[in-house]
């Protein structure tokens, strides 16, 4: 029986911290896990026995990077982690990079997964297209539909074509058996559980080596770009008045939702497909306040204007993201301290982690 380890996917350290979308999509839900200790498969609810969170520098390599900026941003999001409510002392928080049992693991696993798998993974189609700068193009929106879509492969490198390979490792180096991930990477926790199964037949034993982890949904907003609000709001897009960052002034923030795009009709109403940028602010406002459904709060503002709409919706994001703002600032001045927490945290991956690969080496013959 494995222990019901639960893995939250990594942060990528990007040249600037998390946007408002991750925050209300992911961090915020990986505080409420931390903090309720308890997962679920189905309708039924267990303990949960550790969470980890990782920030994942090997994944950022896979497009160009500043290695000044990058080793900034690593810090930056280590701090961002801290600031919004995880605690190292109920949380393993680590680099990914300081962890070597990842790669080891991550080539073993690329040694049993086939090409054809690989070639079919949309979302390193949507990384070649962001990397190119155009991340809200339709070339991103068919990529992500269609498997079988052909793209333009210049400039793909290995790491970016392997990186799902990689991305598998991340989990079950760990034995994880649970991943909490939005549908956007459903496809690569079906990879993940297709290599652990690929394993376990080709390196059979008593029991089975990696469990098959299984996607925990948690409740989540899905907040789109203020510039595109038919594509999500994305911390690569070339536009910087398309995001929130969580390090935004009050009126950076007042001047981008300000300037979002919303529509010409009249009044305002809840219609994600005939109105989305309407809609896109609407859900901003309902998660910010959270005690009330999208729909709720369209009802509230049936005769108010555009105006009204991004005032509050300023008014709340400000208040949301004050506090932690406010502790990232703090937590950024103190990179001693920064550096001791992602320290004791890659201390107790690595010895989790090498527990797997002891066995692992075992069974391949390499031990």
């Amino acid at each position: 029986m494995f222990l019901p380890y639960l893995l939250a996917y990594g942060r990528t350290p990007w040249p600037f911290v998390s946007q408002l979308g991750n925050y209300l999509g992911a961090l915020v839900n990986w505080v409420k896990l931390q903090n309720s200790s308890q997962t679920s498969e189905g309708d039924a609810a267990q303990e949960a026995d550790e969470l980890l969170f990782s920030i994942v520098g090997w994944h950022a390599l896979t497009l160009p990077q500043n290695p000044a900026q990058l080793a900034e941003a690593r810090m930056d999001m280590l701090a961002v982690l801290l600031a919004i409510g995880l605690d190292p002392k109920k949380s393993v928080i680590f680099f990914q990079e300081d962890n070597p049992n990842h790669t080891e693991l991550a080539w073993i696993l690329s040694c049993i997964t086939p090409v054809g798998k690989l070639r079919r993974m949309t979302t390193w189609k949507a990384r070649l297209a962001t990397a190119r700068n155009h991340p809200e193009e339709q070339q991103v929106q068919d990529a992500l539909k269609d498997a079988n879509s052909e793209v333009d492969e210049t400039g793909l490198n290995a790491g970016l074509f392997t990186y799902p390979v990689l991305q598998a490792a991340d989990i079950l180096v760990y034995r994880a058996t649970h991943v909490p991930v939005g549908d956007d990477q459903t496809q690569h926790l079906e990879l993940c559980r297709d290599l652990a199964d690929q394993f376990n037949r080709t390196y059979k034993s008593k029991y089975r080596m990696f469990p098959l982890p299984v996607q925990l949904n948690t409740p989540s907003s899905r907040i789109l770009s203020l510039r595109s609000p038919t594509s999500k709001m994305s911390k690569s897009s070339p536009d910087a008045q398309s995001r929130i960052l969580l390090t935004d002034s009050t009126a950076v923030i007042a001047s981008k939702i300000k300037s979002a795009v919303t529509d010409s009709i009249q009044g305002i109403t809840w219609d994600p497909v005939g109105r989305p940028g309407t809609a896109n602010l609407l859900s901003i406002l309902a998660a910010c306040n959270g005690d009330e459904s999208v729909k709720e709060t369209a009802s509230r503002y049936q005769g108010k204007n555009h105006g009204a709409l991004k005032r509050d919706v300023t008014e709340a994001v400000e208040e949301m993201l004050k506090g932690p703002r406010r502790e990232f600032e703090r937590l950024k001045g103190d990179r001693e301290y920064l550096r001791n927490i992602a320290r004791e945290g890659a201390e107790k991956a690595r010895v989790k982690s090498e527990v797997t690969m002891k066995e692992v080496r075992g069974r391949i013959g390499l031990a």
